[in-house]
């Protein structure tokens, strides 16, 4: 059964249950772990209610919008669950969107206020500036720059009751990246996020009290977001956080200081750290992995286990559902395989025409759950396209076995058709990471003189190995091995590194863009 203080509908405040929880035995907990030190849960409590009275006090009333431009660290937190306890709707923002994105969204949002850290006021005050944006804005920092975060805090009291919020009202939204056009703002309810504690972190992955996680995807994402606050939150586990871009000498420095049990990362990062001397030694204090944002290449799920002693728990979520829906389990792993779905969730696959797939049949994944958003704001037909009959379009390709286990095939939009059969690039992808000289591969496909689409791979090669059109052929003929013939890469160009987004996920349409330009230049160069 659901905890009783995460009710579907009724009465209910998400930042006072997950405050609340851990303020008697625990209060002198930490909770989190930041560049200014350690801080309890008592702490915390205490300075998300001064946040929130303090954010209130600029003159914003109920349900307004608050932007946070904010870097990993206590102040999200506490700002973040601040604005929910008053009722206010915290907005938070990818740290590394230019002015353009934050002015688009600062206009979009219709919010009447801004706290952004001290190195990124610079972005945010073009973004203010391009927007013609009137609102006001708060500064993380210890900098003249402005009205500081510090110097509310002080001044807030203590004392106020929390606001009288509902189940299923919108307690604070997540734009997308963008990466397919303008960013989406998704609208999230008061009950999701203890709900997404509750049926992945809990009854999955078996977060426990005396977790300490560190998340190497941010906060202002739903995955981080779910990692590094509301899982450690709910279980009363201690959270690290850690304000910089995350590579593996951090993820290394981190693991080894903080005797981290839970790191949630990505699959690059973990291909990455396998690749590097900073990979958790057996023996460390870490017990399980988490891995999201693109399919865990089932050679580096098992590479990490062998080489760690610890399993990597892979699965899909998105921002709209808020956190992992489909996942592996502790114990359970299939190696390539996204899982089973979460408890609570239900997925189907759907064919072209919207009938049914049998099981070996690729279709599109759609899912239903209690964490789903409310929509789009401000996009009606987007939330029609993607939102209809309780049910979520993901717009992922999956395959279920006989076993009903799920298998990741790529984005609807990313299949490729070569000479007139489906070809999944992930499957591609994962066979070309088996390969003991390859760290990390992307394949698209790319129109030959006639205009037949090709397959083309883009390769990442480990230090040790060297590019020659040898090992292209060699890497060719490995695929061939493992997968139908006529699925191996036409092609194969090999890049130092390949395009990826702020959480590690390819962008795939970036190599197609290069791809065009060349072939735009090698036509013009004909003529």
């Amino acid at each position: 059964m659901l905890a009783a203080t995460t009710p579907m509908s009724g009465p209910y405040n998400a930042a006072v249950d997950l405050l609340g929880r851990n303020l008697g035995a625990r209060a002198d907990k930490t909770a989190f772990i930041d560049a200014d030190g350690r801080h309890s849960y008592a702490e915390v409590a205490q300075r998300a209610e001064r946040a929130g009275a303090a954010l209130s006090g600029l003159g914003l009333a109920p349900g307004s919008r608050i932007v946070l431009v904010l870097q990993d660290g206590v102040d999200f937190v506490t700002c973040f669950l601040g604005a929910i306890r008053s009722g206010l709707v915290p907005i938070p923002l990818n740290t590394l969107f230019p002015a353009e994105d934050l002015a688009y969204i600062l206009s979009d949002s219709g919010a009447g206020a801004a706290v952004v850290s001290e190195p990124l006021a610079a972005v945010l005050e073009a973004a203010v500036a391009s927007a013609g944006w009137s609102g006001q804005v708060v500064v993380s920092g210890q900098s003249g720059r402005g009205r500081t975060l510090a110097s509310l805090l002080a001044d807030a009291p203590i004392g106020a009751a929390p606001h009288d919020s509902q189940a299923d009202d919108i307690a604070f939204w997540l734009y997308s990246s963008g990466s397919t056009g303008r960013p989406k703002g998704a609208l999230h309810r008061h009950r999701s996020l203890a709900l997404t504690a509750e049926l992945f972190a809990r009854r999955v992955f078996g977060f426990e009290e005396g977790d300490v996680v560190f998340s190497a995807a941010k906060l202002f994402f739903a995955y981080g977001l779910g990692n590094a606050l509301t899982f450690p939150m709910y279980a009363g586990a201690t959270s690290v956080l850690f304000p910089g871009r995350v590579t593996p000498e951090v993820v290394g420095d981190i693991v080894g200081r903080s005797g981290v049990t839970v790191f949630c990362g990505v699959p690059t990062l973990y291909a990455s750290l396998l690749a590097s001397p900073q990979v958790p030694a057996r023996g460390s204090a870490l017990r399980l992995c988490l891995s999201a944002g693109e399919p865990l290449p089932a050679e580096v799920g098992r590479a990490w286990r062998q080489t760690t002693g610890v399993e990597i728990v892979d699965g899909i979520g998105s921002t709209e559902m808020l956190h992992i829906f489909l996942s592996n389990r502790p114990g359970q792993i299939r190696d390539g395989a996204t899982g089973t779905p979460v408890p609570g969730y239900e997925v189907r696959l759907a064919a072209e025409d919207g009938g049914a797939v049998r099981a070996g049949e690729i279709g599109e994944l759609y899912v239903r759950g209690p964490t789903m958003a409310a929509g789009y704001w401000n996009q009606p037909e987007k939330t029609e396209a993607t939102f209809a009959d309780g049910w979520m379009r993901t717009g992922d390709k999956f395959e279920q076995d006989e076993t009903g286990i799920f298998h990741h095939r790529g984005r609807s939009d990313d299949m490729l058709k070569v000479s007139g059969i489906w070809v999944s690039p992930v499957e591609v992808e994962a066979a070309l990471a088996a390969h003991g000289d390859v760290l990390e591969a992307a394949v698209i496909g790319v129109p030959d003189a006639s205009g037949l689409v090709k397959s083309k791979a883009f390769v990442v090669l480990k230090p040790s190995a060297s590019a020659s059109p040898e090992l292209a052929e060699a890497l060719q003929q490995f695929v061939k091995s493992r997968l139908a013939p006529y699925k191996y890469p036409r092609m194969i160009e090999f890049l130092d590194d390949l395009p990826k987004t702020a959480t590690g996920k390819l962008r795939r349409h970036a190599l197609r863009d290069m791809e065009a330009a060349k072939q735009g230049a090698d036509r013009a160069a004909a003529r």
